[in-house]
């Protein structure tokens, strides 16, 4: 399964990240789409899983919830839009983290990208920055995977200058 992994895209769904996500089976966003149409437009591209975010409107928060967890192939998977980092959880999922920890677990929030092991609870913590044109980020991410079975591989980070 090839994985498009985008957050804080804040109203932008670009030819650029559709030329990124081209090959991809699923795109998974972790929050603050911006407008209902930007998910809308994700949705239309390639088939979509997402959560709400901070700046998410009603509409999207009717749509979409504030987390998810689900199995792709044989890997448990965590989405949120405000999650923290290893040593650095929000206590919203810090709990769920002691008793039953994903294999990987997601957020967004910070516009700042992370891809990092935690030790202590043994996941894969994955922040894509932000893929939007909005925020304090000085340059818009996005990332690509794939998972086989239980294997996480190929990962990739794609870069992009932002327009305003």
């Amino acid at each position: 399964m090839k994985i498009g992994l985008l957050s804080d895209t804040h109203g932008t769904f670009d030819e650029k990240l559709k030329k990124f996500f081209a090959d991809v089976d699923e795109i998974w966003h972790a929050g603050d789409f911006g407008f209902i149409e930007t998910a809308d437009a994700i949705a239309a591209f390639k088939p979509l899983r997402g959560v709400y975010g901070n700046c998410d409107g009603q509409e999207l928060r009717i749509s979409y919830k504030k987390t998810i967890r689900f199995m792709c192939e044989n890997v448990d998977v965590m989405i949120t839009h405000i999650g923290g980092y290893p040593e650095h959880y929000d206590n919203s999922v810090y709990q769920e983290f002691l008793s039953n920890p994903p294999k990987i677990f997601i957020c967004g929030h910070s516009h700042i990208l992370k891809v990092m092991n935690d030790r202590r609870f043994n996941f894969l913590h994955i922040n894509p920055g932000a893929a939007g044109n909005y925020g304090i980020h000085i340059v818009r991410t996005a990332i690509r995977f794939e998972i086989n079975g239980d294997n996480i591989t190929n990962l990739e980070v794609g870069e992009w200058a932002k327009e305003d």
